[in-house]
């Protein structure tokens, strides 16, 4: 298993947020904790310089890059971005990239060779899936393989990966180009999820229905937007959410805190500015 908690933003902004842990359902709650287990693209977009952030031992900075790159920092210092590739991408070099899919707005072929880990998610030429179980000072790093569809209406098999980061006793998915819904086993691997980053287009990953069911299966306090095109796709995405579970709150800046310490008691969607 991965992972499953509760998280939410420190900002003062976010005042639909509480601090109270909210229980885990019955069948999940033996997950405690993240056990480690084996066309036209957007121009070059490179956001300006920002200072990382000051974070006490339990705390993970979380800040929206854009599309679907996100930059996580833990409190040890280590860094690592989502999705790294040569479209979106922030001034700094982090220990480690992933890229979940080979498409050009998720990877890219010349990764900065400051970089000391570079995770491709996808398989091999021979069709190995793509495995990692990696430790990088109090950061971990994991990933579960999925399948994506291929340009002639086929299965690329283990095309994809859902990457999950753990530190702080926080565990966050980044489910990439995610173009299924999840199985059994692969919820059971996941297992404990805190923070889920969700691609919401609709159409060129997973269906906005299916997308939905693989939130409620995940069973995460906290889901994260990406990889979607403009406020129109976005909405498309949220308005689905309007009979739910989830309350809807959007971020006034692209960076969050996260904690377990301080939890949502209802599972909540947070807009982060950029798409």
């Amino acid at each position: 298993m991965i992972g499953r908690g509760l998280v939410a933003t420190t900002l003062t902004a976010l005042t639909i947020l509480t601090v109270h842990l909210a229980a885990p359902t019955a069948a999940r709650a033996e997950a405690e904790r993240c056990p480690k287990m084996v066309a036209q693209f957007p121009p070059m977009e490179i956001p300006p310089a920002f200072r990382l952030a000051a974070l006490q031992p339990t705390e993970v900075s979380l800040t929206y890059i854009g599309h679907s790159t996100f930059l996580i920092e833990t409190p040890g210092g280590v860094t690592a971005l989502t999705d790294y590739n040569d479209h979106v991408r922030p001034d700094i070099v982090p220990r480690v990239a992933t890229m979940n899919h080979a498409h050009s707005t998720h990877y890219t072929n010349v990764p900065d060779p400051g970089i000391e880990h570079v995770l491709k998610g996808w398989a091999d030429a021979d069709g190995t899936p793509a495995r990692y179980n990696l430790d990088v000072g109090d950061l971990w790093v994991g990933n579960v393989p999925t399948n994506i569809r291929d340009y002639n209406g086929g299965t690329e098999k283990f095309g994809n990966s859902i990457f999950v980061f753990r530190a702080a006793d926080l565990c966050i998915a980044h489910l990439g180009h995610l173009h299924h819904t999840l199985t059994e086993d692969d919820i059971a691997v996941l297992g404990r999820i805190d923070v889920v980053l969700a691609p919401v287009d609709g159409s060129y990953t997973l269906d906005v229905d299916g997308m939905v069911e693989v939130l409620k299966a995940l069973e995460a306090p906290l889901v994260i937007p990406m990889h979607y095109f403009n406020e129109s796709t976005l909405n498309r995405f949220l308005n689905r959410l309007g009979d739910s579970k989830y309350a809807v709150a959007r971020n006034p800046g692209p960076r969050i805190t996260l904690s377990r310490a301080t939890l949502p008691a209802k599972p909540t969607v947070l807009v982060l500015p950029g798409h």
